[in-house]
C-alpha cells in the first residue's frame, strides 16, 4: 500500500567533485568551524563506487523503559540501484500541525516502502503550521509523529524547512500560508511583502529587504527563521544523525533561494479567473521585486555610495511586462539592452547581492544551529532555462542570479554554499532540450544543469537533483536517472560521484503496481 500523493515525483542524483574547492573559498568572508557530515567532507577522501547505495533495514528491536518501541538498524549495500526517497505529500500534516493525516493508514504505507527497498521519506515541516498562531509557540506534535513512524518503519527522514508559502491563495487544495501572526504583520505594514514596479506584492515570502530589522513583534524574519530551526533541533534533538540524516533549508520562494518569479505569485488573494490567465506566463520574464521600501531604502545608498544617487530609484524602467519577448525590450534586448550598460551591471551586481547575502545569512545560522549533529544541510537553487540561449538570460535576471552569456551568475552561489558546507540542490534533471525547444526555441534545460554542474565542481559542492514536475512518462525518467552518467563523462568526474533518488508516493505506488 502506498500513500496517494498530490506532490510530484521527485528523483535526485547527487554529486561530490573533488578538487578545486579553495580556489572557492574567498577570503573576503570568516571561514566558519566545519561540521560532521555523514558524507565524506573536503579534507576526508574515502573510496567510492561508481553507484553508491545504502539501504536502511530493521534489525531488531527491543522496548525501551518509557514503552516506546526503539529499533536498530542496520546498513546494507545493495549491488545494484540507488538509495530513493520518498516525499510525503503536501497535506500529510493537518492545518494545526497537531494531527497526521491519514494516520491509520500511514504506518500500513511507511512500512510498504521500507519493504521495498526505499531509503527514508523526505517530510516538508511548514512554518505556517509549526509557529501559525503566535511568535515562538510551536506544535511540533504532528511532525514527531511521523518522524517516530518513519522510524518504527525502519526509514530516514530528511526534512525541508518551508518558509515560504504553499499554494496560489486560500481556494487551492493545498493551501499553506505564512503563519498568521505574520500575515498580520503585514497587513500593518504591507512593505514586508516583495513588491514589483506595478505595486502588486507577493506574500510567498518575507521581503529580503528587512532581513535584519525587527519588523516580526519584536524579532527580525532572520531571528524568527533561526528560532524556528533551534526550537526544531532542540525537540528533535536525539532523531538529528541517527532518523534525520538531511535537511533543507528554505530561502525563498518554493524553498528557493531567488526572488518570486512572476505574477502569478504576485496578486494575493487571487480570483480563479486571474489564476487561469496568469499561470500561462509563469515562465516568462517574471519583473525586478524592489520596490518595497526597505530594498528601495538600500538599493538608494548603494547607488549614492557609488557617487550615482539617480541610480537608486528602482529597477530598469524598460524591464517591460512578463509576457513580452526580451528582443522587443529596451533592458534585455541582446545588441543594446540597459542589462549591458554601467547602470544595468550596477543594479544587477546589487540585485544579486542581496539575494547571495540572504543565503549566506541563513546558511550561518543554519550551520552553527546544526553543529555536530551530523545532519546534512542543503539549500535549492531554481531551475530557471527559459531564455538561457539569449545573451541577456531575463528570466534568470529578474529571479536574482545575474547569469547572462558574458558572467558565470553560479559560481558565486556555489561559493557561498563552499564556505558554510552546504549542498546544492535544484529542480529540473528529467527536462531535455528537445522537448522544451519546441515549445520555446531559446530554452535549455540542458545547457543550464551542465553550467549548474561544473560551478558545483570546481567549488566542490556536492549536487542534488530533482525532477520538475510530475511526469509519468519514461523519457523523462530515462533522463533524469542517465543525467549523472552524462555530466560526469563530460565533465571527467570519473568515478567520484554519489547517486540518492528521491521520489513522490505516487510514483512508487505506480512501481509498485507495475511489479
Amino acid at each position: 500500500m502506498a500513500v496517494a500523493s498530490p506532490s510530484a515525483p521527485s528523483f535526485s542524483v547527487s554529486f561530490r567533485c573533488r578538487g578545486a574547492a579553495e580556489s572557492c573559498i574567498s577570503n573576503r568572508l570568516t571561514r566558519f568551524p566545519s561540521v560532521a557530515f555523514t558524507r565524506p567532507h573536503h579534507r576526508q577522501s574515502l573510496p567510492y563506487v561508481k553507484r553508491l547505495s545504502i539501504a536502511s533495514s530493521l534489525n531488531s528491536s527491543r522496548s525501551s523503559q518509557d514503552g516506546d518501541v526503539q529499533y536498530e538498524f542496520q546498513q546494507r549495500g545493495r549491488q545494484e540501484g540507488s538509495p530513493v526517497y520518498v516525499k510525503l505529500p503536501v497535506d500529510v500534516v493537518g492545518p494545526t500541525a497537531g494531527q497526521v493525516r491519514r494516520a491509520e493508514t500511514m504506518p500500513y504505507s511507511l512500512h510498504a516502502l521500507a519493504a521495498a527497498g526505499v531509503e527514508g521519506v523526505v517530510l516538508e515541516i511548514w512554518w505556517g503550521l509549526v509557529e501559525r498562531y503566535a511568535p515562538e509557540v510551536y506544535n511540533w506534535h504532528a511532525y514527531m509523529e511521523l518522524v517516530k513512524l518513519a522510524m518504527r518503519s525502519g526509514l530516514k527522514v530528511r526534512v525541508v524547512m518551508a518558509f515560504h508559502q504553499c499554494g496560489t491563495g486560500p481556494d487551492d487544495p493545498h493551501w499553506i500560508s505564512l503563519p498568521t501572526w505574520v500575515l498580520q504583520e503585514i497587513q500593518q505594514n504591507p512593505d514586508l511583502a516583495y513588491a514589483d514596479k506595478f505595486g502588486r506584492r507577493n506574500m510567498e515570502y518575507i521581503s529580503l529587504g528587512c532581513d535584519t530589522l525587527p519588523v516580526l513583534v519584536g524579532r527580525s524574519p532572520l531571528q524568527a527563521y533561526a528560532d524556528f530551526m533551534r526550537n526544531f533541533r532542540d525537540t528533535f534533538r536525539h532523531f538529528l544523525g541517527f532518523i534525520i540524516t538531511g535537511i533543507q533549508v528554505g530561502m525563498g520562494p518554493s524553498g528557493e533561494l531567488r526572488y518570486p518569479l512572476c505574477t502569478f505569485e504576485l496578486r494575493y488573494p487571487l480570483r480563479s479567473s486571474e489564476r487561469l490567465t496568469w499561470s500561462r506566463h509563469s515562465h516568462e520574464l517574471g519583473e525586478f521585486q524592489c520596490y518595497d521600501k526597505y530594498m528601495l531604502a538600500s538599493l538608494n545608498a548603494r547607488a549614492k555610495d557609488i557617487g550615482m544617487p539617480e541610480w537608486g530609484n528602482g529597477g530598469p524602467v524598460g524591464a517591460s511586462n512578463l509576457i513580452q519577448n526580451p528582443e522587443n525590450t529596451d533592458s534585455f534586448e541582446s545588441d543594446s539592452g540597459s542589462w549591458n550598460t554601467p547602470y544595468g551591471k550596477f543594479f544587477l551586481e546589487w540585485y544579486s547581492g542581496m539575494l547571495l547575502w540572504h543565503g549566506e545569512m541563513i546558511c550561518r545560522e543554519a550551520e552553527s544551529i546544526f553543529q555536530g549533529t551530523e545532519v546534512n544541510k542543503s539549500t535549492k537553487v531554481a531551475a530557471i532555462y527559459r531564455h538561457y540561449d539569449t545573451l541577456s538570460h531575463p528570466s534568470e535576471l529578474t529571479a536574482g542570479y545575474y547569469n547572462t552569456s558574458s558572467r558565470d551568475g553560479y559560481l558565486p552561489i556555489a561559493r557561498m554554499f563552499a564556505r558554510c558546507g552546504f549542498t546544492l540542490c535544484c529542480t529540473g534533471f528529467e527536462r531535455q532540450d528537445a522537448e522544451e525547444k519546441k515549445r520555446n526555441p531559446v530554452s535549455s534545460p540542458e545547457g543550464f544543469l551542465r553550467q549548474l554542474l561544473l560551478a558545483a565542481k570546481v567549488c566542490d559542492v556536492p549536487l542534488e537533483g530533482e525532477n520538475y514536475a510530475t511526469t509519468f512518462d519514461d523519457e523523462s525518467f530515462q533522463q533524469q536517472m542517465s543525467d549523472a552518467n552524462t555530466f560526469r563523462a563530460n565533465l571527467g568526474i570519473e568515478d567520484d560521484m554519489h547517486w540518492s533518488s528521491a521520489s513522490s508516493v505516487d510514483k512508487i505506488g505506480t512501481t509498485f503496481a507495475d511489479c
